[in-house]
């Protein structure tokens, strides 16, 4: 499972550093005004449809029945299985796509309120959403695709494909400046481009690993039924975090202009330790978790649990605090240049340290949830989701006016605590999660490791990183000494009190 955990995080690492110099670019060519407001929200959209998809219901539901039927059936039963779904899913996609664009003024009435009050930024980002939004079927159905090469234990391809995403949207940006009104329409034409190159991408996967099948007519056999059930609750359930993002988006838009692309900015960081170990994790887990639940091993499938909990915490530890350390630094390095001001960098430095602190959270989330999938429950996390999406909601409203641009990271932070408990709870009080001695006794090791990381960033940010902080070049190299400290710091009191074995954890690799 670690190998696995590691390939897949390889290739999310290899996108989210593409990733961050397509925010560099976009914060030097938009900062954090209008266009860039639109652009965001009109990317939101499609996104909240692949990371549900991609990160959480589909995957949940579709993985464990593959997998089943690839195991007692044979190859040709899952083969076929998998050109229903292919079917079904394209044919109400397309028609849920063709809906959204005519009615995409609606839309963000709800999705951007806020827009409201401003036409002319209001009328750009129905256009640019207009054009992102085929996007969303086509990267649905890589999602299915990545799903049928993680119930065949193939997970680089599927790891790779955002890749393409944010080379696609770099190329857009500068091969189209010029030739489309702003650089948020090139944008948003590369996140669809995109779309249909990543799509490519998995179709050939899945011909290299064996599946070649073709789209027969849409049906709703017994099989599709049974799928789309356990898939439809788990659109909350599995999808919580990015729910929750929705609506601190929906908030921010009431905010003053700027205020939805200084979330982003902050986010995007966040999202790197959150989508490389978290989504990593959660996708890694699921099969294993479910061959071992499904096969009547309970004890391995605690275990397993126990071990990724343990995997998780020993790489998200260090990141969160490093985030609560160091965002200015981070975030100054990557973003301050351009349109993009010391007041931005202040601002999203603030939003960055509240989103950190529910970071664990967040990752906890995807690491807890297999383990209702697993064994085909979609219903309870779908329940405890819910309430956190209503407890997020209320916050925002609560912190709107006292805590402005910090209030939708805190609600949101707090709310994937509240998820980490209800999902707890539940798996512990069935019998289905109980840590286990060695969790037990690594967790406080790896604060302990963590903190000193913390002094040992603290201090070189004042005898290091200020003063070479005079241009881009000496930036780069201050923030270099402040990563390099911070992750020496961690390894080696880490490795010396037993919060980890690196030498175990490479023997575990292999």
């Amino acid at each position: 499972m670690l190998k696995s955990i590691l390939t897949v995080g390889g290739w999310t690492m290899a996108s989210r550093v593409l990733g961050f110099l397509r925010d560099i670019l976009i914060a030097a060519l938009l900062g954090a005004g209008s266009v860039a407001d639109a652009f965001f929200v009109a990317n939101k959209l499609p996104n909240l449809f692949r990371r549900l998809f991609g990160e959480g219901a589909f995957n949940a539901a579709f993985v464990p029945a593959f997998s089943g039927l690839l195991a007692a059936e044979g190859p040709e039963a899952a083969r076929s299985f998998a050109a229903e779904a292919t079917s079904v899913m394209l044919f109400w996609l397309v028609g849920l796509t063709a809906l959204f664009e005519l009615f995409m003024p609606a839309v963000l009435l709800v999705l951007a309120p806020g827009f409201h009050a401003d036409p002319a930024k209001f009328a750009i980002a129905v256009e640019l959403s207009r054009i992102t939004f085929p996007y969303m079927p086509l990267i649905c159905l890589t999602a299915l695709f990545s799903g049928v090469l993680n119930g065949l234990d193939k997970f680089a391809a599927a790891a790779a494909a955002p890749v393409i995403y944010n080379v696609t949207s770099i190329a857009f940006m500068i091969g189209l400046a010029g030739l489309v009104p702003t650089t948020g329409h090139a944008l948003a034409w590369g996140v669809s481009a995109s779309g249909v190159f990543q799509l490519g991408l998995l179709v050939w996967a899945v011909r290299q690993a064996g599946m070649r099948f073709s789209i027969p007519r849409p049906r709703l056999t017994p099989q599709m039924r049974l799928l789309f059930r356990r898939m439809a609750p788990g659109l909350l359930g599995a999808g919580v975090t990015q729910l929750n993002l929705a609506v601190d988006t929906i908030v921010s838009t009431l905010l003053p202009s700027g205020v939805v692309s200084i979330l982003y900015y902050a986010d995007r960081i966040n999202q790197l330790p959150l989508g490389t170990i978290g989504v990593a994790v959660g996708t890694a887990l699921l099969p294993t978790l479910s061959r071992q639940a499904l096969g009547g091993e309970a004890a391995a499938a605690i275990s397993t649990l126990n071990r990724a909990v343990e995997y998780a915490l020993v790489l998200i530890l260090p990141a969160t605090l490093a985030l609560l350390a160091i965002p200015a630094p981070i975030l100054s390095v990557l973003f301050e240049r351009g349109a993009f001001t010391a007041e931005d960098v202040r601002l999203s430095a603030q939003a960055l340290a509240a989103y950190a602190s529910g970071l664990p959270a967040f990752v906890l989330v995807k690491v807890l949830i297999p383990g209702f999938f697993a064994r085909g429950d979609t219903a309870m996390p779908v329940k405890i989701g819910t309430g956190c999406v209503v407890l997020n909601l209320a916050l925002n409203v609560a912190f709107l006016v006292p805590l402005q641009h910090l209030g939708p990271p805190l609600a949101s932070a707090l709310a994937a605590w509240a998820n980490v408990a209800g999902l707890g709870f539940v798996l512990m009080r069935r019998g289905h999660l109980a840590v286990d001695a060695t969790l037990a006794r690594v967790v406080p090791r790896m604060l302990v490791a963590g903190l000193a990381m913390v002094a040992v960033l603290v201090a070189l940010r004042s005898l290091v990183f200020v003063p070479l902080a005079g241009g881009h070049l000496l930036r780069w190299v201050g923030l270099g000494v402040l990563v390099a400290g911070g992750v020496l710091a961690y390894g080696v009191v880490g490795q010396a009190i037993g919060a980890f074995d690196l030498r175990s954890l490479r023997r575990r690799r292999a």
